[in-house]
């Protein structure tokens, strides 16, 4: 069994749900000479997730975006954890919703993915800043 492991810087993005799957495929090339295996994509930070959705309509991203943003509103007077701001803990909870990883098997070098799946990053905060993920790719 073959294993490789890439960080991934991501570039700051503006809230909302950013397809990323291409920048994934182009951080681990290696991905390719395998097989049969699995790639899972980790998210390094507590307000920013990561999932799995619709890659081809941008209203998706925007209905997932107002979604999230009726079920967690911010300015709730029940937050106590608001060091950085408003967004602050509505972001904490949307990324516990969502989660902080992705599993894809991959099938003959590529992701298996759907025909109209792709890889969100899930960006919670205003002002998130660049984001960082580990990218695990194993098989034969």
């Amino acid at each position: 069994m073959k294993i490789y492991q890439q960080t991934l810087q991501l570039r700051e993005r503006k809230r909302g749900f950013h397809i990323i799957t291409n920048e994934i495929i182009h951080a681990l090339p290696e991905m390719s000479g395998l097989e049969a295996g699995i790639c899972q994509v980790f998210i390094q930070h507590t307000s920013a997730s990561l999932c799995i959705n619709e890659n081809a309509d941008p209203t998706v991203r925007q209905d997932f975006e107002m979604y999230f943003n009726k079920a967690v509103p911010e300015n709730d007077p029940d937050y106590r954890h608001d060091d950085e701001g408003l967004d602050d803990m509505p972001a904490h909870l949307k990324a516990a919703l969502l989660g902080s990883s992705v599993t894809i098997p991959i099938r003959n070098g590529r992701l298996a993915l759907g025909t109209w799946q792709g890889i969100y990053l899930c960006e919670h905060r205003n002002y998130g800043g660049a984001r960082h993920l580990v990218v695990t790719a194993w098989g034969e």
